[in-house]
């Protein structure tokens, strides 16, 4: 059975050198790989619990010759077949190889981002020229100077086993690009100097940028697997918003947005809810914590006042008349200051936004405590308004 070992480096030579706790003579512990910050050990086994014929582990480091518990990475990096051949980058991508992954055959390469959390995503085929028809394994990489190796008993090789060295020209991690185009709705002329931000799935942005002369936009930093929210915003113009998600496969992806002129001039009075014809912020039953689908219409908010430095508003929530009026009206308050922290959150100045729950107090229509209403009627008082005080 395969073991690992630990040696101390001293005055040019290895020392002290030591079996690692974790070894078995049942079964096999190989290929360790340490973390950057070499607090953790990664390794390939096929020891009791392993998915398949092999998976890789890994198990922290807590100094003095002392191991926690190894860990299966689980069934998102394993599979039934042979994972094996682990390797950590600086920027905390796990490179391995596996015959259990689609790929393009024998062993190939895989890459999978480390989340904050120490889980993994999906790992994804590197692709050729890294991959190929025979077995591909051993991948390293040194992430400052995009230079690495890798073995393979590819055709051409001098031996069974041969190593080839490789430079990096394009990320590995399997990256698309998403290229734009703005127009104004009416005349389908291009819009130049157009605001895009580029956010991820928890609305977070990871790219600004501005239309060229001809309304083009382009980001290349796409990842596979993921969605991705292209938010449009211009002087005169209503922001738009547009959902992108971004499939296993390289290449382009082309977005095309339209920018409606903002016709109804802002002024002290005008309900920004209904510019973006926003009926209302959505709620969970009798929560205030802001829902994702919330957040997007939220953020056409911010959009305007991030476009009008002076502007201010009053962001006010009202509920139907179900509940009582007491339990409305703190329910409407908490929403209302939920939407006011969220704002406040995604950089708005607090001074500038204020936040008033009214319950049921002011109902649109006839259903009132006791009134036999339809549920679309009642609806029509679950409303949110973004009042300008101030421009």
């Amino acid at each position: 059975m395969l073991k690992l070992y630990k040696a101390t480096l001293e005055n040019g030579k290895w020392v002290n050198v030591k079996e690692l706790p974790f070894n078995s003579d049942d079964f096999s512990t190989a290929h360790p790989a340490l973390s950057p910050d070499e607090k953790t050990l990664y390794f390939a086994s096929n020891r009791p619990g392993t998915i398949g014929e092999s998976d890789i582990y890994k198990v922290a480091i807590y100094g003095n010759d002392r191991y926690g518990n190894p860990e299966n990475l689980g069934n998102t990096i394993n599979t039934e077949g042979k994972e094996t051949f682990p390797f950590i980058s600086a920027e905390n991508e796990l490179y391995f190889s596996s015959n259990g992954h689609p790929g393009l055959g024998g062993l190939d390469v895989f890459v999978s981002k480390m989340n904050p959390n120490g889980s993994f995503e999906k790992p994804n085929n590197v692709g050729m020229p890294i991959n190929g028809a025979m077995d591909d394994f051993a991948f390293v990489i040194n992430t400052n100077t995009n230079t690495g190796y890798f073995s393979s008993n590819r055709e051409g090789g001098k031996g069974y086993d041969d190593i080839y060295s490789f430079t990096e020209t394009r990320k590995l991690l399997n990256t698309q690009s998403i290229d734009g185009t703005v127009l104004d709705k009416e005349t389908q002329g291009f819009l130049a100097g157009a605001k895009v931000l580029v956010l991820d799935e928890q609305m977070n942005v990871v790219k600004e940028l501005s239309t060229d002369d001809k309304g083009k936009f382009s980001y290349d930093k796409a990842e596979s697997g993921k969605t991705y929210y292209i938010r449009v915003s211009k002087d005169e113009y209503r922001t738009e918003e547009q959902k992108q998600y971004i499939s296993s496969e390289n290449g382009k992806i082309e977005a095309k947005i339209a920018l409606e002129k903002n016709i109804k001039k802002l002024t002290p009075g005008t309900d920004l809810a209904k510019v973006f014809a926003i009926e209302r912020i959505y709620f969970d039953l009798d929560k205030s914590d802001i829902r994702p689908d919330a957040a997007l219409d939220i953020s056409k908010i911010i959009a305007v006042l991030n476009q009008h430095p002076t502007m201010k508003l009053q962001i006010t929530s009202h509920t139907d008349s179900r509940a009582s009026k007491s339990y409305n009206l703190m329910l409407s308050q908490k929403r209302a200051q939920a939407t006011m922290d969220f704002m406040v959150k995604s950089g708005i100045a607090k001074n500038r936004l204020t936040a008033k729950g009214y319950g049921e107090s002011e109902l649109v229509n006839k259903c009132a405590d006791g009134v036999a209403c339809s549920e679309e009627e009642h609806q029509q008082n679950r409303r949110s308004q973004f009042i300008i005080t101030a421009m």
